[in-house]
């Protein structure tokens, strides 16, 4: 493992919403990220579709990493999402790369995957801005 991976790592084991979740950082590298989510119950909604709120929580997340691998400590600043269509299955991953980076913010992409016996079927995609966090105030 890279020590931006562990890093990586360390930082989603610090996070308690996304340790309520189950959330997994597969892969961590300069200008991208991977997270992986393993679907309950709990996280559908009443159609038995993965929510709409679990499925921005991993495309949000996913994004905020691909932008810190490139700005150090940051934050989402926005974001948009399109769902295209309901996510089903085990699993969610998401993919998240830096389109744009400079040195306090990036644009960031990330595809959200819903993972069944049928393979990965992408059920939302998004954009985001990610800034990079001053400490001074």
């Amino acid at each position: 493992m890279s020590d931006l991976f562990d890093f990586g790592k360390d930082i989603l084991n610090a996070q308690p919403f996304s340790a309520l979740l189950g959330a997994e950082l597969t892969a961590f590298e300069v200008g991208s990220a991977e997270m992986t989510l393993a679907l309950r119950d709990e996280m559908t909604q009443q159609h038995g579709f993965a929510h709409g709120g679990v499925v921005s929580y991993l495309a949000d997340n996913c994004l905020t990493f691909a932008g810190g691998s490139v700005l150090g400590d940051s934050v989402t600043s926005e974001y948009k999402i399109n769902y295209v269509r309901p996510a089903m299955g085990q699993a969610l991953i998401a993919r998240a790369t830096v389109l744009s980076s400079g040195r306090r913010q990036a644009v960031c992409e990330c595809k959200v995957f819903a993972v069944s016996e049928k393979g990965e079927i992408l059920a939302a995609v998004a954009q985001g801005t990610i800034n990079k966090v001053d400490k001074t105030g």
